[in-house]
């Protein structure tokens, strides 16, 4: 039984995937052991990225006010969520939360924004930001905001930006399931409107909506097909009035078989532990930096995270290494008082101003 978890890492350190029978194996096999699973996965992790671990920090520049349904998102027009709708934040705001994600230690400061898409004119104010902070501190930048084209591409791309996410969450059969108003192949094209301005792509997937192993075994080839370098992997967070709740699927072993397919089918990618891992992956949290070299501190948007402090104990017990940037003060982490800003789109702590 150990030749075929070898198989598995010689292949992905040949840049090839396991076959289809291997990844619905890797999902569902009821003789597959865990720990060997992880082995084969830490194979490729090990050879691409050591035993570095990146942190990113998200920004919810705007939250609410969207006008897609998409059925997990606290943010859409159709959640009855409690959260704390405000439009765009200040400039000064935002670029002092990019001084603390640098000073913090983070890889990169992720700046997301609710909406179907910016207009143009919204388009340039935030490369403008991207610009600056680029300027100031030595931290990658990612965007989040929705459907864009390549225009909008164009403007982002002469900025500096270094990423732009969106993701693909499910896979194409399955899309109809959890959004309406959009498609999958709207997704795809705003990836590749990323890519051919020279924007790195960020694309990942949600576990946990109803979703069969299928599913995601289509959505980890397609990443691979379209060539994406940084996978967020995220786990349903059940908030209540969503539309689309969690199915019950999501067992921490389920999460590490995922995220093991993940860096499988895709070896060269930076595999990011994304939203739901305190609640779903729990005491196993260790584990997945295995397979995975990334993940989110302080929170996902509109609910709280792991600190900062307790993060990188996390980390360092496991064995693994912060990979951290030349601002980082590792002072902060800590001493306890200093907090990041994720989730505030429920709780905010200190109130920071806001603007039309």
């Amino acid at each position: 039984m150990l030749e075929r978890y070898s198989r598995l890492a010689e292949r992905a350190l040949r840049d090839e995937p396991p076959t289809r029978e291997d990844c619905l194996w890797i999902l569902d096999g009821q003789d597959l052991e865990i720990l060997p699973l992880l082995h084969a996965a830490f194979e490729p992790r090990r050879r691409h990225f050591g035993r570095k671990v990146m942190v990113h920090v998200l920004n919810n520049v705007q939250n609410g006010l969207c006008p897609e349904d998409c059925g997990y998102c606290s943010q859409s027009r159709d959640s009855e969520a409690a959260i704390r709708k405000y439009p765009i934040k200040s400039e000064e705001d935002i670029l002092a939360e990019a001084e603390h994600a640098a000073r913090s230690g983070a890889s990169r400061y992720c700046m997301v924004s609710s909406g179907r898409g910016p207009s143009l004119e919204r388009t340039k104010r935030l490369a403008a930001i991207v610009r600056k902070v680029k300027e100031r501190w030595p931290i990658e930048v990612c965007l989040s905001v929705g459907l864009i084209e390549d225009e909008h591409a164009r403007i982002l791309a002469e900025a500096g930006l270094d990423r732009l996410n969106h993701n693909l969450n499910t896979s194409e059969e399955h899309y109809a399931e959890i959004c309406s108003t959009h498609t999958y192949q709207d997704r795809v094209d705003t990836l590749g409107a990323a890519k051919r301005h020279g924007i790195m792509p960020c694309s990942g997937l949600i576990l946990g909506m109803g979703e069969e192993s299928g599913d995601v075994v289509e959505v980890a080839l397609k990443l691979r097909e379209l060539e994406v370098p940084s996978i967020p992997v995220n786990f349903l967070i059940p908030i209540e009035g969503n539309p689309v709740v969690s199915d019950g699927s999501l067992s921490p072993e389920r999460c590490l078989r995922a995220l093991a397919l993940m860096r499988l089918v895709n070896p060269r990618a930076e595999v990011r532990i994304a939203g739901g891992r305190e609640g779903h992956l729990r005491a196993v949290t260790p584990l997945a930096l295995y397979p995975a070299n990334s993940l989110f501190v302080e929170g996902y948007l509109t609910t709280r995270g792991d600190a900062v402090r307790d993060t990188y104990a996390m980390i360092r017990d496991a064995g693994f290494e912060v990979e951290g940037n030349p601002s980082w003060d590792e002072s902060l982490p800590e001493e306890g008082g200093f907090r990041l800003r994720g989730g505030d789109g429920q709780i905010l702590k200190p109130e920071v101003r806001r603007e039309a």
